[in-house]
């Protein structure tokens, strides 16, 4: 594994003053700003479930949840720099500033690359830094995917427009209904333990990284369509 792939885990009260800060520096309607919202509520309530007592090994939850976020701050904060970034957060921050993209599909797009990718980084980078198969955090990855389910409910009901504004036959109520979160948590968990049945085989591990970096940044370009209003 390369070294960005074993990186240390930032804690999750770091994580949560990067975002904030993050947020803080980009205006209200850009769209890495309003995916930073959502993920700012998920990890704040990561760690007040972690605080509680929720998940059945926190160590290693907290082990998952702040390589995952690790991973999105990385690449957002080296697309704002101008530096090279995976193929899957590339339609977000190119497209953050496009008047014709809206608020939820910002929000989804963000959530795609970092489920459809890191997510899926994230279990394998856990398991080779706790020494464990990907089995022993199922559980606990299942936890995190119910708190992701919970936001990305919120996320459609407050960012899509009301019915007196939305239709049937207006295209983001098409666009918005065909990306899934639940299948994009399965094929992320199916991709983790592929890739860690792919660890001493660096060369097809590289390929099927890219080939799953390139995929999601696919779905990514799809789900930031500029609409007409």
């Amino acid at each position: 594994m390369t070294t960005a792939q074993r990186a240390a885990p930032a804690g999750v009260e770091q994580v949560v003053a990067r975002m904030r800060a993050l947020g803080a520096a980009l205006p209200p309607g850009d769209g890495v700003a309003v995916f930073n919202r959502v993920y700012l509520s998920v990890t704040e309530e990561l760690g007040r479930r972690l605080a509680a007592g929720a998940f059945g090994d926190p160590p290693a939850a907290a082990e998952l949840g702040g390589r995952f976020a690790g991973r999105y701050l990385a690449a957002v904060e080296g697309g704002l720099d101008g530096r090279s970034v995976p193929a899957c957060w590339r339609p977000l921050l190119l497209l953050r500033g496009h008047r014709g993209v809206r608020p939820v599909q910002f929000a989804l797009a963000g959530i795609n690359a970092h489920v459809g990718h890191d997510l899926a980084l994230s279990v394998v980078d856990t398991c080779a830094a706790l020494e464990r198969e990907p089995a022993s955090l199922e559980a606990d990855f299942d936890r995190v995917g119910e708190l992701l389910t919970a936001v990305e409910e919120r996320v459609r009901e407050e960012l899509m427009p009301g019915p007196d504004l939305l239709d049937l036959a207006d295209p983001l109520t098409h666009l918005a209904g065909s990306w899934s979160l639940d299948r994009a948590r399965d094929a992320a968990w199916a991709a983790s333990r592929v890739l860690w049945s792919l660890r001493g085989l660096p060369e097809v591990y590289e390929e099927f990284t890219e080939k799953l970096d390139a995929g999601v940044g696919l779905v990514g370009r799809f789900l930031l369509t500029p609409l007409v209003r």
